[in-house]
């Protein structure tokens, strides 16, 4: 599907607005000038800057273009079974994560969202678990002890490092 400028432009506009008022209860740091809401502000206004340029130039397209009723279509991909199913499991993949990630641990719900994903996308099968379990490794090691992000043990829990 294909959404118009225009349509993007309001709704990260809606999602900037979103953001400037939440960052509004941030507490402000004693003894600073800036508190933690000044990065996520200023990133909220270009955002919603970038977002009004998007809203202009897609009406300016539709102005031009003639499409007085088309706020979008349907690409030729959504017609794909497979294309469709990779894009559902994208989105199916984040859930899981959301919802198996605090019982089963970082490790094992990362190498099943990438086996999952490696399947979907056409990796060859022998390959599929020896990637997924080296790059989940791999994230684990930069997140977890490089940027010291406190990732779930989960079912190991008594294995942790």
């Amino acid at each position: 599907m294909k959404l118009s400028d225009t349509v993007w432009g309001v709704l990260l506009l809606g999602l900037s607005a979103v953001v400037l008022w939440h960052i509004q209860s941030f507490p402000p740091m004693p003894g600073q000038r800036f508190g933690p809401a000044v990065f996520p502000g200023v990133t909220a206004i270009a955002l919603g800057v970038c977002a009004l340029l998007l809203i202009g130039k897609g009406l300016a397209h539709r102005r031009e273009a003639g499409d007085e009723h088309v706020w979008g279509r349907l690409e030729p991909w959504t017609r794909s079974t497979r294309h469709l199913t990779a894009f559902l499991l994208v989105i199916g993949v984040n859930v899981f994560y959301i919802f198996a990630s605090a019982p089963l641990g970082f490790i094992p719900t990362c190498v099943a969202y990438l086996s999952a994903l490696f399947l979907v996308f056409g990796v060859r099968g022998r390959w599929i678990l020896p990637i997924a379990i080296v790059v989940t490794l791999g994230i684990h090691y930069a997140f977890y002890k490089l940027l010291k992000v406190p990732l779930p043990w989960g079912i190991l829990q008594r294995y942790a490092w």
